[in-house]
């Protein structure tokens, strides 16, 4: 559906893209994920057209569109202010690109209105200028106004970061329904690793103008095929020489876990608790371990533990059973099984050629939007 072969993408001599290489599938949710200068905004426009590269190749269902201009790309684009016209109706921000295209009055109704019954926008809000919308309507009737035109593809850059918390999760679930209804080709960039894991089919992680890591939202969690993308991607502990000589794991590298892969169970000598001794391995090869809580974080559905172990603090979510909760104090034991530890070489931490992130190190990208 939409490829990208080798792009590169520079600012006077400064290189924004190297060599990207992404291949989108025919109606999957595909998003670019990283923090802020990374480059996956730059991306997002070059698809769309608004920034050509200086190499490399963009192509849409096979044919070749590096130089074709926006407006014969055929993607609706849904931008992170929206872009809406605030002195306008709803109705006419919605069918401004119809009336571009010169179609006919009928036509344009019949589309506008069936695409904002679609977006759950009433005939009434339609009459509405934008400007007395809320911030979630306004975001529909962007999504609106981007889908009417009938596009490929549809790319959307961080559309919901100017919602509160609370509306932000509500929409990226309507968000998610509606591209699964449409069918339609999805292309997002968000620096949020959880709104990224909720939508998306794929994922690609983008750090200082490369992608470190293409895959779907278990690969990308479970599998971090980085250091910085395991960094990156939710909370995680980073094993220190104790525990990984425990583990009998290689000392040359960088072990990490993720918190919901440790174990723990009360420090007591009763059998349905006391799994092996201290130190020891167990079945599987669990090295398991005495902790005491330092504290505790309570979420509801589940407990944030922070435990010293093995000269370390670890960080443990447990899920609330209402029953087995520790306090501040209390002792443990902390099971960890050598299979559910990412390990990655010390040299660096990310996928990005040693040389270039060295030359990269004092460079400041002149994008402060992507």
């Amino acid at each position: 559906m939409i490829q990208l072969n080798d792009i590169i993408v520079k600012f006077g001599t400064f290189e924004a893209l190297h060599n990207i290489n992404v291949h989108v599938k025919e109606g999957e949710f595909f998003t670019f994920l990283g923090p802020s200068g990374c480059g996956k905004t730059t991306t997002l426009r070059t698809i769309t057209g608004f920034i050509e590269p200086v190499s490399g190749s963009v192509f849409m269902k096979g044919k070749d569109i590096t130089h074709v201009p926006i407006e014969k790309r055929n993607v609706g684009i849904v931008f992170q202010s929206y872009a809406l016209f605030p002195t306008m109706t709803v109705y006419d921000n919605i069918a401004f690109g119809l009336k571009i295209k010169k179609m006919g009055k009928k036509e344009i109704d019949d589309k506008v209105r069936t695409i904002a019954h679609k977006v759950d926008l009433s005939d009434e809000q339609l009459e509405k200028a934008v400007s007395q919308l809320s911030g979630g309507q306004q975001q529909r009737v962007a999504i609106a106004r981007a889908l009417v035109t009938e596009p490929a593809i549809i790319c959307m850059d961080e559309p919901l970061s100017n919602l509160d918390a609370k509306l932000r999760v509500q929409l990226r679930n309507e968000l998610k329904k509606m591209q699964r209804e449409f069918g339609i080709t999805t292309i997002y960039v968000t620096h949020d690793q959880e709104e990224a894991l909720t939508l998306s089919d794929c994922i690609a992680v983008f750090n200082k103008g490369y992608i470190e890591q293409i895959g779907s939202p278990n690969e990308i969690y479970n599998h971090s095929k980085t250091e910085f993308v395991a960094n990156f991607i939710g909370d995680i502990n980073r094993l220190e020489d104790g525990i990984v000589s425990g583990l009998h794991l290689d000392p040359g590298q960088n072990h990490f876990i993720r918190l919901e892969r440790i174990r723990v169970r009360r420090g007591d000598n009763s059998a349905a608790n006391a799994e092996a001794p201290e130190g020891s391995a167990s079945c599987g090869g669990r090295l398991n371990l005495e902790g005491t809580i330092e504290s505790q974080e309570y979420y509801g559905l589940y407990i944030k533990y922070y435990i010293q172990v093995g000269g370390q603090t670890l960080k443990v979510i447990e899920k609330n059973d209402g029953i087995n909760i520790y306090g501040p104090g209390e002792s443990v034991r902390v099971g960890i099984s050598p299979a559910d530890v990412m390990s990655y070489p010390q040299s660096g931490l990310s996928g990005i050629p040693a040389e270039t992130a060295a030359g990269e190190a004092g460079e400041q990208s002149p994008l402060s939007s992507n």
